[in-house]
């Protein structure tokens, strides 16, 4: 037990009323030492995982009249909520994880083609998914190949139920010091997975949508217990309705949640909701996982599939669009109606798949995209440089560009960690300049700590960087500056190659993985070797890794696989079978 201090009392009213004060300090001085006692124990619980002996500590501070604090409240309610829904995953405090990977990884869903799609004559499914329900209802928890931790502490049926009762209860003494104990995202999330451990979606929706009105911002773990809810249900409305939510709260679903909506939409049948997902994967991942790529075999091999498509449409329209969306993709449906024929195949260095003999497109971003990314980089720049550095420079490339090619020199010339051998750069920067038969050279840029110090000095490379900057090829980022802000805005705005064989994986491109960076990567990136008398490039491939849709409704599907050369990966290869009778 908790020990309390009790003050004594004094025969001076004076007396009375420091020794009372004193007390008080006393107490308050105690109370935090207990607080920070009970902050450590709780989180030694759950770091091994253990729901009763947070409980039991939990009883004992309430009953010693010890107040907790929201961190006390938030690892509580993490243990209560994780062990009401069968298993715990030992963490260092009350922070949960993804509420989608916060389920049983047990349990998966059937998704062979005749196991676990419901197909009827005639639409789309907008009826829904009430059809002989529990014959065919498919548990719709994400399977195990998602990034769900493997090391879990597995909960019976018991202390299941009175951990989600004690949760509760938690939860509302935490409501009932609302003046102390401010509430948190941590602890609605709680909330939501105990009732997602009841089945209730309605209940975990609703206490993601108070969270704007009590002042909390939403994160996209807090979506993950209503979105399991409802797919677990197979109600696929109210699934897209979360989903739906997210969006508008500026919260964008990952790809566990996409395959969870996924998930549903092939078993509900629901053909419009299973193209929209087909082009949210394609914008942004460009690739499925093998778990995805399962799901759309079971869609396409599925009778509902061959009835959903248009059987007319405008050939000049659809080829428009594609133009339109810089490539690879129209976006106005499934086109054509008949059996899917759906293979795993590779594409040729030509960029030709190997089944079906169609040429894969090269995507690049449409002009409003290059636009949009060359200013949100640009936006970036300016607030990470200092001294108007990089607004000098965009003036700079304004007066001298554009270029046909820019020259990551720190990572073309780069030899050791502070010299550059300048002779690389050039013999890159010249190769290039053959290669395109320009008499400008391309642009190189290059830190200044590079061009200043002894190695300068040699003749030889004072007589390279001078020709440079007769040529006005060369731009010096200054000191404290980051060149790579640099050399990826010049590349963005002219519209041209970067020759580096910088992989763009710190934190700087992590900043713009989301954004157009990917694509713009694959096009315009060129990588480069050394051997002795030569430079070797390697261009951008002939056609985009990304999930493609042609003018005739065919579909090639890359799958993202690790550790394989471009040559061996998977690709779904999906076309109708009369699609050469088409009308078009």
């Amino acid at each position: 037990m908790w020990a309390k201090e009790l003050g004594n009392g004094g025969n001076s009213r004076d007396v009375d009323r420091e020794r009372s004060s004193m007390t008080k300090k006393k107490k308050r001085v105690k109370g935090g030492e207990q607080g920070g006692k009970l902050r450590v124990l709780l989180d030694m619980c759950s770091k091994r995982g253990d729901v009763m002996g947070a409980i039991s500590l939990y009883d004992s501070a309430v009953e010693d009249g010890i107040r907790l604090g929201q961190h006390h409240y938030n690892v509580l309610l993490y243990l209560c909520s994780s062990a009401s829904l069968g298993f715990v995953q030992p963490a260092k405090s009350g922070n949960t994880g993804s509420g989608i990977t916060s389920i049983d990884p047990a349990q998966k869903l059937d998704s062979s083609p005749n196991g676990s799609l419901r197909c009827s004559e005639g639409h789309d499914a907008s009826e829904g998914h009430v059809q002989d329900q529990e014959k065919e209802k498919a548990d719709m928890l994400p399977s195990g190949d998602l990034n769900v931790q493997t090391v879990t502490i597995p909960v019976g049926d018991e202390l299941r139920e009175y951990a989600r009762v004690r949760g509760f209860e938690i939860f509302e003494k935490m409501c009932a010091e609302k003046e102390r104990v401010q509430m948190s995202e941590a602890a609605l999330t709680a909330k939501a997975r105990m009732a997602l451990s009841m089945g209730d979606g309605d209940m975990a929706f609703e206490i993601v949508k108070q969270m704007k009105d009590l002042g909390i911002t939403p994160k996209l773990r807090s979506y993950g217990p209503a979105l399991t809810a409802f797919c677990n249900s197979g109600n696929v409305e109210k699934a897209f309705e979360v989903e739906a939510h997210m969006l508008e709260c500026g919260i964008t679903p990952e790809e566990a949640e996409l395959e969870m909506l996924l998930r549903v939409s092939v078993v509900g049948r629901y053909g419009d909701k299973v193209y929209y997902l087909l082009h949210k994967f394609r914008a942004a991942f460009r690739q499925v996982s093998p778990s995805a790529a399962q799901l759309f075999e079971a869609w396409f091999r599925s009778p509902t599939a061959s009835k959903v498509g248009k059987r007319k449409w405008d050939a000049g329209t659809i080829a428009k669009a594609i133009e339109n969306n810089g490539g690879g993709w129209h976006g106005f449906g499934w086109l054509g109606r008949g059996k899917w024929t759906i293979t795993r195949s590779n594409i040729n260095k030509n960029g030709v798949c190997l089944a079906c003999g169609e040429k894969l497109t090269i995507i690049d971003l449409d002009p409003k995209e290059t636009e949009d990314f060359a200013t949100f980089v640009a936006k970036l720049a300016i607030k990470r440089e200092r001294n108007l550095n990089f607004e000098k420079f965009q003036k700079w490339l304004e007066r001298n560009g554009p270029f046909e090619a820019v020259v990551d020199a720190a990572n073309v010339g780069l030899f050791s960690h502070k010299h550059l051998s300048l002779s690389k750069v050039n013999a890159v920067a010249d190769d290039i300049r053959q290669r395109f038969a320009s008499r400008k050279w391309p642009l190189i840029v290059v830190h200044n700590r590079h061009l200043t110090g002894e190695r300068i000095k040699k003749p030889s490379n004072h007589k390279l960087v001078e020709k440079w900057r007769q040529a006005n090829s060369i731009y010096a980022t200054p000191n404290g500056s980051n060149d790579d802000w640099y050399w990826l805005y010049a590349a963005i705005r002219c519209k041209c190659l970067i020759i580096t064989n910088d992989e763009m994986r710190d934190h700087t491109f992590q900043i713009l993985e989301k954004n157009f960076f990917p694509k713009w990567k694959e096009r315009h990136q060129v990588r480069f070797t050394y051997d002795e008398s030569s430079v070797t490039f390697q261009m951008p491939p002939p056609y985009s890794v990304v999930i493609q849709e042609s003018e005739k409704g065919h579909l090639h599907i890359p799958v993202s696989e690790e550790g394989l050369l471009e040559k061996d990966r998977t690709w779904l290869c999906v076309m109708r079978r009369n699609s050469q009778e088409q009308q078009s």
